[in-house]
């Protein structure tokens, strides 16, 4: 959907517009995936030290401790570039997760970040 300009409030001109890609990805039930959840979490890793992963991890439905699905928010100037990051996932070449993308402009929200130089310690709320 394209904004236009009748669709676009007046109070959107300070919001900070940053666009970035959804990846949801849902696993194919199988005991492969414990197998391969460490190369999975050490590409998830990988990818945050490089500037990439903005944000992810699992899903949980309404009353259950067992995700039903994954997110992760990558940094990616198209579509396509979303795409070639996330078929790189270790359990999306294995064929033990399908995904979709979708952009996602971050808009609204707030960080707080505590560094105490005394022992270099840092607190994110």
């Amino acid at each position: 959907m394209t904004d236009s300009p009748s669709s676009v409030h007046p109070l959107t001109n300070k919001f900070l517009g940053k666009e970035m890609y959804l990846v949801i990805t849902k696993p194919v039930r199988s005991p492969e995936i414990d197998k391969r959840l460490s190369d999975h979490l050490a590409h998830q890793v990988d990818l945050e030290r490089r500037g990439i992963m903005f944000a992810a991890g699992p899903l949980y439905p309404r009353g259950s401790t067992i995700p039903e699905a994954g997110m992760f928010v990558l940094r990616a100037n198209s579509f396509e570039e979303a795409d070639e990051i996330a078929k790189t996932d270790p359990l999306h070449v294995a064929g033990l997760r399908t995904y979709t993308i979708q952009k996602w402009r971050l808009n609204e929200g707030s960080i707080t970040v505590t560094i105490n130089y005394s022992d270099q310690t840092a607190v994110i709320s």
